[in-house]
């Protein structure tokens, strides 16, 4: 049974999730015009979106810059403490500023006003006050206020910085759109991610070639065919002209039935006899992820990588597996 403790424990929980939900809730409801004209300033910034905020803020500030960054809008973070210290010489008038603060009156954030306006950089304000200073200097005001912080002291930052967390979302989608990003751009942007090894892997990236090529030639016996097999640890072996040019495959399946048909002289046959002709391939400039899809469709393990009618190698499910493909 649950204790007193432990059911008070959820009851905070359930009630924080709800707070900082119905905090988000209400700004959707507020979402008007200044949202449009935030988004379209952004547009038609030459130069990058510079993020700034104090404390819990600056922590959103990391955030929204970085997703702005890679969803195609180029951003960076700048800390206002840095900033009027020095750093205030990353931004130029090309920039547009997006500032968070929940008062409005953040004195770090306020000192960068005089340098942002003397740039003519555009500022946009997420803020939770609109009655408040950094309103007032700002190009465009966005409303993150909240009724109460989930805080029960209603002090910490939790459903306020939610709230502005969620608004930059909001303008990064909104950016992303209005732009046609697509998933190849955010796949650039995502070398390391399961996305972009989807996106950017190529067959001739994962498959076997070279010396790890099981191939034999079409009078080549089947126990000589099945000991390259056996060698190339691949289940499979292609059968090839005496041009070089792709005649067949065999597979560890093709060996199996024709075992029934041929219990006694199966091993003398010659490859050409057994083989599968025009076996699937795919071309080695092919995507990976089109290599899974072939896979899958044709219910096959292994696919023949085949470039002007040459074979060039071999890509098995296990090495899209070990990539992150599959």
């Amino acid at each position: 049974m649950e204790s007193d403790h432990n059911r008070d424990m959820l009851a905070r929980a359930r009630q924080t999730l709800e707070l900082e939900a119905e905090a988000i809730l209400a700004m959707r409801e507020r979402l008007n015009g200044d949202f449009v004209q935030a988004v379209q300033q952004i547009l038609a910034c030459t130069g990058r979106v510079v993020v700034t905020g104090m404390g819990k803020s600056g922590i959103i500030g990391h955030k929204i810059a970085a997703t702005l960054s890679s969803t195609g809008t180029p951003a960076l973070y700048l800390h206002p403490g840095e900033g009027i210290h020095g750093d205030l010489g990353m931004l130029t008038a090309q920039d547009c500023v997006i500032a968070l603060s929940n008062s409005g009156e953040t004195a770090e954030v306020l000192a960068l006003l005089p340098v942002i306006k003397r740039l003519g950089t555009p500022l946009i304000a997420i803020l939770g006050r609109m009655a408040s200073t950094l309103a007032r200097q700002s190009d465009v005001a966005l409303d993150a206020s909240v009724a109460r912080e989930a805080c029960p002291l209603n002090l910490a930052p939790t459903s306020s910085t939610t709230a502005a967390l969620a608004l930059g979302d909001a303008l990064a989608v909104a950016l992303l759109e209005a732009r046609g990003f697509s998933e190849d751009q955010f796949a650039l942007f995502h070398p390391g991610g399961a996305l972009g090894r989807k996106l950017l892997l190529k067959v001739e990236d994962l498959m076997h070639h070279g010396a790890a090529l099981p191939q034999v030639a079409r009078h080549t016996l089947v126990k000589d065919a099945l000991w390259e097999m056996t060698a190339k640890r691949l289940g499979l072996t292609a059968v090839l002209e005496e041009d070089g040019r792709l005649a067949g495959i065999i597979t560890d399946g093709d060996l199996r039935r024709q075992l029934e048909d041929h219990p006694g002289d199966l091993l003398n046959l010659r490859a050409e006899q057994i083989m599968t002709v025009n076996p699937k391939a795919i071309q080695p400039d092919a995507l990976a992820a089109q290599a899974v899809h072939d896979m899958e469709t044709r219910a096959i393990t292994a696919l023949l990588v085949v470039d002007a009618q040459q074979l060039v190698g071999v890509i098995h499910l296990h090495d899209l597996l070990r990539a992150g493909v599959v």
